[in-house]
Order: structure tokens, then C-alpha cells, then sequence
């Protein structure tokens, strides 16, 4: 069995993650299950690197040298994530990732393709939140919603900051990460995971409507808000004009509402329904009010 170095440095990660793909990818057909063909890809172009750097005598400049050892880190952060993680225990939630994008954002695509990565994880519930504010660049984000654009607002004022970014994460409620940064992506899932549970909430349908059951597992705080998110697994967009003018973008798990459905104060068990109608995938999310930590999350499978 494979542990992750959760808490070793960069360079410790580059050694392990180097040799994880080493012995996997070279197993036949040992990518199928563990490691996903672009992940493979991405590895073998990290492991050519490294033959061909002994053939180097030094590197240049400082810049260069920098230059090279981003490019490695972004590499091996992408197949760092892309591997998948092992089936959630008993009394353990998905980790949320919020990620805020607009079809307008040139320096959103690889972050849309990140994420498009992990909507497959059992333990990990991806969802892509549209913004309006870059619709004035000449391309209206046919998925955009003030809303969104409000929720991430929040997590800035929260959080004592002025300015609000695209790309931009939120791991599990409370950990912000602008630009594509898989590698600190990572290391937020692995410190959420690694968390006990606060609270255990499960979900079911029947005729329209939607049950929604959550215990408290130990101290929670007072205000708690209680939402359902609803979500379209993805489509492929042209883009006609704008900083992604000619481009055709596949965006995932795209949010079409957020909504407050509830408070809750934790001291006894919560019981709720919603009706619930079409085919949109549901969310059921249990947040610290603020917006705050996130305590539980639950996808309805049907």
C-alpha cells in the first residue's frame, strides 16, 4: 500500500512521486486502476526530463534554474492529484472544491481541466462556481450567476481581503488558492482528509422529495447553514470572443444553484426535506456560517 508524504517537503515529494510513477507505470496495464493515462504521460515527460538534464553541465541563470524546478513541481502536482484516492471510511465526507472561473478568464482553462480531473474522486465533491465580473472583456460566461460571484466575495471578506481572483479554489470552506497550484491543491485535500468528521449526513429521495439526516459527532459550532447545490456534469463550450475567443472550453460540474435550506445549531439531530425535480446532480452541504468551514458534504446517488 502507498502512503502520501502529507508532510514532507517538495523536493522529499519529487523523489516519491518519481518512483511511484517508475514502478506503476511500468507494470503492464498497471495504469488502468491507479493511474490514468495523462497522468502516465505526465510523468514520462518528467522522467525524460531528468535523463536529459544529466547530459547538462549547468544551468545557465538563476532564472533558468527557477524556470525548470516550477515546471517539475507543476508536473508532478498534476499527477499528484490525478492519483486516485482510496474509498471514503465510515463517517468520513467528501472534501469540497469550490473552484471560481469565468469563460472570459484566460488563465482559467488549465484550472477548468484540473478540476474536470477529479470529478470522478469518491472522496472529493468538484464543483465549478461561473463569475460575471469579466463579462465586460467581450464574452458573456454563458454560465455565469451574480450569485457565485457574491459567494466568493464572502470567502474574501471572511478571510479579511479586498480583492477577489480567477482561477481561485476553496478547499473545504476555509483554504483559498489562486492560479493553478496543484501540488498546494494537493497538500489542502490531504489536510481536510486527514480531519475527523464533525458530522454525519446522509441524504435519500422518495417521490420528489429529498431527506436530509445529519447527527452531530462532537463540538460543532452554533450557526450552521444547511444548502443544496445543484450541478450539470459538463458540456464543451465555443467561445467566440474575449480573451478565449476561437477557443472550445469543457467545463465540469458546473453549479446552477446554490441555495440556503436550513439552519442548524448542532445540538440535536437535524431532519429535513426538499423537493427536489430534474436531472441536475444534488449536493447537500453543511457549512459554518460566515462562509466558514465546511463540516459535511453528501452527493445523492441515484
Amino acid at each position: 500500500m502507498l502512503f502520501s508524504p502529507a508532510h514532507t517537503s517538495y523536493f522529499d515529494r519529487i523523489k516519491w512521486l518519481a518512483s511511484v510513477f517508475v514502478y506503476h507505470c511500468a507494470q503492464k496495464g498497471s495504469t488502468v486502476g491507479f493511474l490514468s493515462n495523462r497522468a502516465c504521460n505526465v510523468g514520462s515527460q518528467f522522467v525524460d526530463w531528468q535523463f536529459r538534464a544529466k547530459r547538462v553541465t549547468k544551468l545557465t541563470t538563476i532564472s533558468q534554474f527557477g524556470d525548470v524546478m516550477r515546471k517539475i513541481l507543476a508536473a508532478l502536482g498534476a499527477l499528484w492529484v490525478l492519483m486516485p484516492a482510496v474509498s471514503l471510511a465510515d463517517g468520513v465526507h467528501p472534501v469540497v472544491v469550490e473552484l471560481y472561473t469565468s469563460q472570459g478568464c484566460a488563465s482559467c482553462p488549465p484550472a477548468d481541466a484540473l478540476l474536470a480531473e477529479l470529478k470522478d474522486r469518491e472522496d472529493l465533491i468538484a464543483l465549478s462556481l461561473h463569475v460575471d465580473y469579466w463579462d465586460y472583456l467581450g464574452w458573456k460566461d454563458e454560465m455565469a450567476s451574480p450569485k457565485f460571484t457574491k459567494r466568493q466575495k464572502d470567502y474574501a471578506r471572511v478571510a479579511g481581503s479586498r480583492s477577489i481572483y480567477t482561477p481561485q479554489m476553496i478547499v473545504g470552506g476555509t483554504e483559498p488558492l489562486v492560479g493553478y497550484k496543484a501540488m498546494q491543491l494537493a497538500d489542502a485535500i490531504a489536510e481536510k482528509r486527514a480531519q475527523s468528521a464533525d458530522v454525519h449526513l446522509s441524504l435519500s429521495l422518495r417521490g420528489g422529495k429529498l431527506s436530509i439526516a445529519a447527527e452531530p459527532q462532537q463540538g460543532l459550532p452554533r450557526k450552521m447553514i444547511v444548502q443544496l447545490v445543484r450541478y450539470h456534469p459538463g458540456r464543451d463550450v465555443n467561445i467566440r470572443r474575449g480573451e478565449n475567443a476561437g477557443r472550445v472550453i469543457t467545463y465540469t460540474n458546473i453549479v446552477n444553484s446554490w441555495e440556503q435550506i436550513g439552519t442548524w445549531d448542532g445540538r440535536k439531530p437535524l431532519s429535513l426535506r426538499a423537493p427536489i425535480s430534474g436531472e441536475d446532480q444534488v449536493v447537500v452541504i453543511v457549512q459554518e456560517q460566515g462562509p466558514g468551514e465546511i463540516l459535511a458534504a453528501a452527493r445523492l446517488e441515484r
